[in-house]
């Protein structure tokens, strides 16, 4: 007969834990709620038996379950301050209520991991790493496309070292959004849209609503309701009609 594998909860280390709060919230103080209440509950629902139990930081008790606190009570507050809170291995009864019980972990709060932070600055450094290499090959019309969306038209005024030195910027200050627009696709197709409206080879209607030549004012397409100019112009030129029209444009262009 096989012996049935025993599962062991895992082991309670005795040790200083620090906590902070989530979202990027700093502020000088605040105090997560500590005992159960109508208007504030806190409690845990315990799986095993099937019941919702009390909690309370009392710091003259043991454990943080109402239930196995015994004789008076001395209630303590539970303070972040500048968004951190460190607890020492001494208040086990606080890093458990903590750590273990709050039903704000994870949600308000969340508990120190250096292996966990060290994953997630992996993580980030490589995003930027790959973002500041796609920068760098970068070809110049791309990289005016791709500034484009982050400065407006006053990409045009930019010289070549000046976009280059620009484009870098924008990957190591925010590289996942960096990397999302120089994937899009339609971001080339829209710079060359407004390089030739800049250049007075096309011809945006004040309605916002027609793409004309410049030449002769003859209208190439009416840009469908509440979409981007822009958006839409990239999206024609995708068509049959627009292709031919795109190669015109860009031996146009200066």
């Amino acid at each position: 007969m096989s012996k049935t594998k025993e599962i062991k909860a895992p082991k309670w280390e005795i040790k200083d834990r620090r906590y902070y709060l989530l979202h990027g919230k700093e502020p000088l103080t605040y105090t997560l709620n500590s005992k159960n209440s109508l208007r504030h509950p806190l409690l845990y629902f315990n799986e095993e038996v099937g019941e919702q139990q009390e909690l309370r930081y009392a710091t003259n008790q043991n454990s943080p379950l109402v239930k196995d606190q015994k004789g008076e009570v001395t209630l303590g507050h539970i303070i972040f301050e500048d968004g951190v809170l460190a607890v020492s291995k001494q208040k086990q009864n606080l890093q458990k209520l903590l750590s273990l019980y709050h039903p704000k972990k994870n949600i308000i709060y969340s508990e120190w991991e250096a292996d966990v932070v060290a994953e997630d600055e992996l993580d980030d450094i490589n995003i930027q790493l790959d973002a500041m290499m796609a920068a760098k090959e970068m070809d110049i019309d791309h990289a005016e496309a791709v500034l484009r969306v982050e400065v407006g038209s006053s990409v045009s005024s930019l010289s070549s070292k000046e976009l280059k030195r620009d484009i870098l910027l924008m990957a190591k200050k925010n590289p996942k959004a960096f990397l999302e627009i120089a994937s899009d696709d339609n971001v080339g197709l829209r710079n060359i849209g407004i390089r030739a409206v800049e250049q007075n080879i096309l011809k945006l209607a004040q309605d916002q609503r027609t793409f004309h030549w410049a030449s002769n004012d003859r209208k190439l397409m009416t840009i469908p309701f509440d979409e981007n100019p822009y958006s839409a112009l990239a999206a024609w030129f995708k068509t049959d009609e627009g292709v031919q029209v795109f190669k015109t444009i860009k031996k146009k262009l200066q």
